[in-house]
């Protein structure tokens, strides 16, 4: 949301210092917040053991085994199968919560027999009720000396390990009841070993207490009471007054906005007449159309390898008679989802950002042209390399090069480490070319030289922010790693990846002649100040139960619920978007040609997804209790469809509209234009069909599994496999046919003959 500027105001007067000293003052004490909480979670991480006993003192695994397992989850890809805490897939079970599960019922088991003689079956509801009580005290009692760094497991824990390697191998051996995974994926004896005891630390760590306190690491989750793992006071206490917050915050700046009149991106009372002509691109320019042409066949493949995915929840045996899995298994489909989506999307945003740039000035330079072809090529390496790589190192091809050349195995981050230096390198090299682009003394209108200044620390905020990447390793706790990871999903793509988003907008429309440049520098400020506000410190959302303590839980609860109120203004700018598009000119009252009609359409898209996807869909399992039950269902990729696709993009194919129209004759556009139309509608239509015929109601549908239940029930395959959810996987075929059919595939289309007709005013 942004502010307009007044119209008495100048084009030339200084806007008050106190907008960037209030984003100064926000990014600050944001920053000063998250810092705190990531270096807190160092502290209270949960403890590696060196080694873990039995109750006769004999060693049953290693602290090195755990660190060894760790990898081998990652290193088989199985991140993009199942979960850890509730972050990864959801194709396969919650590794920790069944695992944790399972002890749960065989020290139950084992307490019955001590007890009773009797199974736990045959017992009085009295009896199994002092069964599951005393089973809850024992797995909670924390037999963790620090001292030495040894962990004890009573009699009954040690039977419920012995008893967990034969069923993680029997669960590796069978596609159709892990989600669609290799056929005997794992069946390394040692390996076997060490992943039962990665995942056995996981469940230690879910329920045992944490030290001084009566709950565990993760905050006892997940919610499972056979074992005691219940919500804390805290969840529910936070919860509360984060609405309280909410209110407040929407109060204070609907205030502002009522006192001061001037709202909206587009300027009112000045004639809307576009100062950027179609079909006057530059060389350079006309060589940025490919970037788009490779951006539309990734999104292509990520809408077809997305429906793979669907298809393994509804029908893990067979695809359509064909065993899938023994080419492309469901972790590398999932892997190769989540990637493509980064790739189509930051390929827009580089390709446009230079697009613009360059039309900062009159001249082009002699290298840009250069410059754009060898970024190019740099850009389709890493992106071919990286996919190529993650199918050869979940195929286990790398050997020990598997982590540096393959599939990291982190969600979100799979692509090789090799791959994630050559990705910054490339970042910065495009970076250094928008420098040299737009240098002060270049710049066909000087005035524009602070929106520039925004654009440069945006930009450079990209390459920068996404360096934490680097700061974990397969072996690294992972708590740790949880919370570097999510420095990239949540502030790399949801804040300056924003940031950087807002800027490209806000000078697209002073490019375009709608807005003033005072207006421009408003949006940004504002929406700076509004989502660092709540999107910095708000980042420990995603870090309720991962093994950080409850104070990150009542800093982040407080901060991340104000992330929902600059969503709630999107709603004031949607009639200007509406009358823009209709060519309208407030100024003299002229009917305007306005030949980004699409691009509009498409940003009115980001608009209306962001208050919903982010909005809605991102505040419903925002809160700490809610948080509790829903972690990890399909109310989390409903959230983030509606969201990532949604608002980045949305965005990023509203980039890819205004960079073909730009380059294309008014003739040319009109056999585009026909393509463009037809991928609106299908790719907000079938993302619309694909949330409201399968993801919201099976997320609503699981997450009361989970309430009656438990978390490792409506997690597991037994749940996933049931005949109602799986009806309800299929329903989501028509979205994805949609999607496809009348969204990518037009959209493909349209990227080609934009490409084509460059190419066809490269050689007249």
């Amino acid at each position: 949301m942004s502010v307009a500027a007044h119209p008495l105001t100048t084009e030339d007067s200084a806007l008050s210092p106190w907008w960037l000293r209030t984003v100064m003052i926000v990014m600050v004490l944001g920053f000063a917040g998250l810092i705190i909480i990531t270096s807190l979670a160092y502290r209270n991480a949960p403890p590696i053991p060196a080694q873990v006993l039995d109750a006769q003192g004999i060693r049953l695994f290693t602290g090195d085994d755990i660190s060894e397992g760790q990898a081998i989850f990652l290193k088989y890809g199985l991140m993009n199968n199942g979960s850890i805490w509730g972050h990864g897939a959801y194709l396969g079970p919650d590794y920790s919560a069944e695992t944790l599960h399972r002890i749960g019922e065989d020290t139950a088991t084992v307490i019955a027999q001590q007890q009773y003689q009797q199974p736990l079956v045959a017992l009085t509801p009295g009896q199994l009720a002092a069964v599951y009580a005393q089973t809850a005290v024992e797995l909670k009692t924390n037999h963790y000396d620090a001292a030495s760094a040894t962990l004890h497991l009573t009699m009954p824990e040690t039977a419920a390990y012995h008893r967990q390697i034969a069923y993680w191998t029997d669960y590796f051996l069978d596609p159709e009841r892990n989600g669609g995974l290799q056929r005997g994926l794992i069946s390394d004896p040692t390996e076997l070993h060490q992943f039962t005891a990665f995942v056995t630390w996981t469940a230690w760590a879910s329920v045992t207490s944490r030290p001084g306190e009566n709950y565990s690491y993760t905050n006892n989750f997940p919610y499972d009471p056979s074992v005691g793992n219940t919500p804390i006071p805290d969840a529910l206490l936070w919860s509360a007054l984060s609405l309280v917050v909410l209110l407040a915050g929407i109060a204070i700046v609907l205030l502002m906005f009522g006192k001061f009149d001037y709202l909206g991106w587009i300027s009112t009372g000045q004639h809307v007449h576009p100062h950027l002509l179609p079909g006057q691109a530059s060389a350079g320019q006309l060589a940025l159309v490919k970037f788009f042409v490779v951006m539309a066949m990734l999104f292509l493949a990520q809408a077809l390898v997305g429906g793979a995915v669907a298809h393994y929840r509804a029908d893990p045996g067979s695809f359509y008679g064909f065993q899938l899995e023994r080419i492309f298994p469901s972790n590398l489909m999932r892997t190769w989802h989540l990637q493509t989506a980064v790739f189509w999307i930051a390929t827009a945003y580089v390709a446009a950002a230079l697009f613009l740039g360059r039309s900062l000035r009159n001249d082009e330079p002699h290298w840009f042209a250069g410059w754009v072809h060898l970024l190019f090529g740099a850009f389709v390496m890493v992106i071919g390399g990286s996919l190529l790589g993650e199918w050869a190192g979940i195929w286990q091809m790398l050997g020990q090069w598997w982590f540096w050349l393959g599939n990291q195995g982190w969600e979100y981050l799979e692509l090789g480490r090799l791959w994630q230096y050559l990705l910054i390198a490339g970042l910065l090299v495009w970076f250094a070319i928008l420098l040299k682009l737009v240098q002060p003394d270049t710049l066909s209108e000087p005035a524009s030289k602070p929106l520039v200044r925004l654009f440069l620390l945006a930009s450079l905020a990209i390459p920068l922010f996404y360096i934490p990447a680097l700061f974990f390793g397969a072996k690294t706790n992972f708590t740790v790693v949880d919370t570097w990871r999510f420095w990239i999903i949540h502030l790399w793509v949801e804040g300056f990846f924003e940031f950087f988003a807002t800027t490209m907008v806000a000078l697209m429309f002073y490019q375009l002649g709608l807005t003033r440049r005072n207006v421009a520098l408003r949006v940004i400020y504002l929406d700076a100040i509004l989502y660092f506000g709540g999107g910095l410190i708000g980042t420990g959302h995603h870090w309720y139960f991962t093994g950080q303590s409850s104070v990150n839980m009542a800093l982040s609860a407080m901060f991340s619920v104000l992330e929902v109120v600059p969503l709630t203004l999107l709603t004031l700018d949607a009639w200007d978007f509406v009358r823009t598009t209709r060519g309208d000119c407030d100024a003299c009252g002229q009917s305007v040609a306005i030949p980004q009609k699409w691009t509009f359409y498409f940003l009115m898209s980001v608009g209306f997804w962001n208050f919903v996807g982010a909005g809605i869909f991102g505040f419903l399992i925002n809160l700490p209790i809610v948080s509790y039950y829903e972690v990890g269902t399909q109310l989390t990729p409903n959230h983030g469809h509606a969201a990532m696709m949604g608002v980045f993009g949305m965005l990023a194919i509203a980039l890819m509209v205004f960079v073909l129209r730009q380059t294309s004759t008014h003739a040319h556009w009109v056999d585009i234009e026909k393509y463009v139309k037809v991928g609106f509608w299908g790719t907000n239509v079938g993302l619309m069909l694909m949330l409201m015929m399968s993801l919201f109601p099976s997320g609503v549908l699981q997450v009361w599994d989970v309430v009656q239940h438990g978390y490792w029930h409506a997690r597991s395959l037994d749940y996933i496999g049931s005949e109602r959810s799986r009806l309800i996987e299929w329903l989501r075929l028509p979205g994805d046919l949609v999607f496809i059919l009348f969204g990518a595939i037009p959209l493909v289309i349209a990227s080609i003959k934009g490409w084509l007709g460059v190419r066809r005013q490269q050689t007249d």
